[in-house]
């Protein structure tokens, strides 16, 4: 196995626009992936975003950098990288949402890379590339359940 990058597409009972807000605005994020999202949805937007409560030890809260935000069409940040550095291609992964109109929906293609150039010995990359599947195998799901509840919500 390559251990490259991780790639899912998947079909969102919902517009691009309304998928592009709950992929790049903290408030919906926090509905399906991090427990808490800080940062602004913009190119070179900073913030942080956590797993579990920040204000204790076992929280995972990891450094995020708005990449690219193209309403409605794709969406893009580097995460997973020393909060006292710069976010760069050999320090952080880069995550990417491609919006594409597919009928009264959206299909949503993901992709997350950069696992290869963090210069990691086999063993360690292959269980971070595991880790992060295992994770977006998780989470990714519950972007379109949240999807399916925002939109049939009046």
């Amino acid at each position: 196995m390559e251990y490259g990058s991780i790639e899912r597409e998947m079909q969102v009972a919902a517009t691009p626009e309304v998928v592009y807000e709950v992929i790049s605005t903290p408030e919906h994020l926090r509905e399906w992936w991090p427990d808490e999202a800080e940062f602004a949805s913009v190119p070179g937007g900073t913030g942080v975003i956590a797993f579990g409560d920040r204000s204790t030890p076992e929280a995972q809260v990891s450094p995020i950098t708005v990449v690219e935000a193209d309403p409605p069409r794709r969406f893009s940040f580097r995460w997973v990288y020393d909060e006292h550095v710069a976010a760069t291609p050999d320090n952080s992964f880069l995550v990417t949402f491609e919006l594409v109109p597919s009928g009264v929906g959206t299909l949503l293609r993901f992709t997350e890379t950069g696992f290869r150039e963090q210069g990691w010995e086999a063993a360690v990359l292959e269980e971070q590339y595991r880790d992060h599947v295992n994770g977006w195998d998780y989470f990714l799901p519950r972007l379109v359940t949240y999807v399916a509840r925002l939109v049939s919500t009046p």
